[in-house]
């Protein structure tokens, strides 16, 4: 079992989201000791809450759950990047299909993606 260091960023590390068939990165988010194993057990993203302080399985409200296909560490164990195949078409919780569908452009920012759920509909106000 790999032993990844989650003492230096108060027990988390970072995680880079990437469609496995694209590249597209989806999110970034935040994983304990114990997202981490979860998701190595069970093959799905889990991740730690910083918010709510919790564990929390991707797509657990929405549905939109990703598939781990592959895990790549980074080179001071301290930091994943998950390649996953996104099932439902938004991995964003406000419902794009990327985190990063905001450009800046000449100093503004500009939504450059299509909004793909409502997410007052699935998550509620």
């Amino acid at each position: 079992m790999v032993e990844l260091d989650f003492g230096k960023f108060s027990g988390l590390i970072p995680a880079v989201v990437q469609d496995y068939t694209t590249n597209e990165v989806l999110m970034v988010a935040f994983m304990n000791k114990e997202a981490f194993e979860k998701t190595l057990e069970l093959k799905k993203s889990h991740f730690f809450s910083r918010s709510r302080k919790k564990l929390w399985l991707k797509g657990e409200t929405s549905g939109n759950v990703q598939l781990v296909k592959e895990i790549f560490v980074g080179c001071e164990l301290d930091s994943v990047l998950l390649k996953v195949e996104q099932v439902g078409e938004a991995a964003c919780h406000e419902g794009y299909k990327s985190c990063f569908f905001r450009k800046l452009d000449n100093g503004e920012l500009k939504v450059v993606a299509k909004r793909i759920f409502d997410p007052k509909k699935v998550y509620g106000s």
